[in-house]
């Protein structure tokens, strides 16, 4: 067996349920998840019917192999986008390419781009902390070092670049940087992206950005994007810079495992080259309803309103109890304990919480490491508002409920 999978950690929700063992919720209470990130809202009608209509459809015949790179309609879907989103003009060629989610991406990315025979020590990958435990894992299983780059809650959960230290940006090979983070919702401004590339430029390592909740923002002014701070800055080539984007949170279609990534086109060269040896090609009924969603926005549009009406009501009813406040984008909440909590017993907080009001939550902890002497997810938790505004709302007065019998 490959050793360097003894190094992968338990997943967060593997830990969740070691945590909930043995755990018996008071029945006077239906069960209410608020702890994992799927959404919940129904998939548009007109994807599904795509989806169905590409079954009989001649030109997505399932008896031929599906080319790697996707057909030029689903590549042209993908620039079409970006134009619209963020006024880019990327070559339909060769700066995009599908995926099948971007969890998948991200994971095969770094096996593409991590040499671990450039160093005498191991190379290393910086991501933020907390973080989406991809980054590690796919860190790990490419022969890196993960760095935990920490994030900042006096400067809205930014994370601390200036942290790193000189050596470890010497070695580093790869930069996983999430915006909107998941789970602090925190856009990362033109400034600090300024500081990456530079630091990119320095050192010749790459970013990949990940910014699949990029379509759900509480602002009036849509989240910034990595290429869209490339061009903004200058960069109009993408050098070693990747983005990755997906149809789950955007169109309300998980299961559909569709998205997209785009960028430097030296990059994606060698990375079709590693996807058409992994096996990674979309089936071509797949590839037409991402066609059909990437180019409306209507939906899009009514989904982020659903979601902005949700948070309006569900955080400050949180307020009451939490320290919490309304993310810049993403649809989780990202919640301090009272402050008679002890830091640290976010695991013993969700667990008493699903004994007591069967309510799930995710403790900060989990999505984080302790590095440099801290832990920045103890004390707080990860609430996933993708349900139904009336459930959430119910878990957010019995989590208030639960907080004040404690005090």
């Amino acid at each position: 067996m490959n050793p360097l999978l003894a190094r992968l950690q338990p997943y967060p929700f593997e830990r969740l349920r070691k945590l909930f063992a043995g755990v018996t919720p008071d029945p006077a209470h239906r069960p209410i998840s608020l702890g994992i990130g799927e959404p919940k809202h129904p998939t548009p009608e007109f994807i599904k019917q795509t989806l169905n209509a590409a079954m009989y459809d001649p030109a997505s015949d399932l008896a031929a192999y599906p080319p790697t790179a996707g057909t030029p309609a689903l590549r042209a879907a993908f620039t079409g986008w970006l134009q619209r989103r963020y006024a880019l003009s990327l070559d339909p060629a060769t700066q995009v390419l599908p995926v099948n989610g971007s969890r998948e991406a991200l994971f095969a990315f770094a096996q593409t781009v991590i040499d671990p025979s450039t160093t005498q020590d191991r190379p290393v990958v910086v991501c933020p902390n907390p973080f989406y435990q991809i980054y590690e894992g796919a860190a790990l299983l490419a022969g890196a070092e993960p760095w935990y780059a920490p994030s900042d809650p006096a400067r809205n959960f930014a994370v601390d670049w200036d942290s790193v230290p000189e050596a470890i940006w010497q070695r580093t090979q790869l930069v996983f940087v999430c915006s909107p983070g998941n789970p602090t919702g925190a856009v990362m401004p033109q400034e600090e992206w300024n500081k990456l590339f530079a630091l990119s430029e320095r050192h010749g390592f790459v970013i990949a950005s990940d910014e699949c909740y990029s379509e759900i923002y509480f602002r009036d002014e849509p989240p910034l994007g990595g290429l869209e701070a490339a061009a903004r800055s200058g960069r109009s080539d993408f050098r070693n810079l990747v983005a990755f984007t997906s149809l789950s949170k955007r169109s309300n279609v998980p299961g559909l495992r569709s998205g997209f990534v785009a960028g430097d086109a030296a990059l994606l060269k060698q990375f079709l080259l590693y996807r058409t040896y992994h096996g990674s090609a979309m089936s071509p009924v797949v590839q037409a309803a991402s066609i059909a969603a990437w180019s409306d926005e209507d939906h899009v549009v009514a989904n982020r309103d659903q979601y902005r009406a949700k948070f309006a009501q569900v955080t400050p009813v949180l307020a009451q109890a939490l320290d919490v406040a309304l993310p810049d984008a993403g649809f989780y909440l990202w919640a301090g304990l009272p402050g008679s909590a002890t830091v640290g017993d976010d695991p013993a907080f969700a667990r008493d919480l699903l004994a007591q009001y069967n309510v799930t939550v995710l403790p900060g902890s989990y999505l984080a490491r302790e590095a440099h002497g801290i832990n920045p997810g103890a004390g707080r938790i990860r609430m996933a508002l993708v349900a139904e505004t009336a459930e959430c709302l119910e878990a957010a007065q019995r989590i208030v409920q639960f907080v004040q019998s404690r005090a």
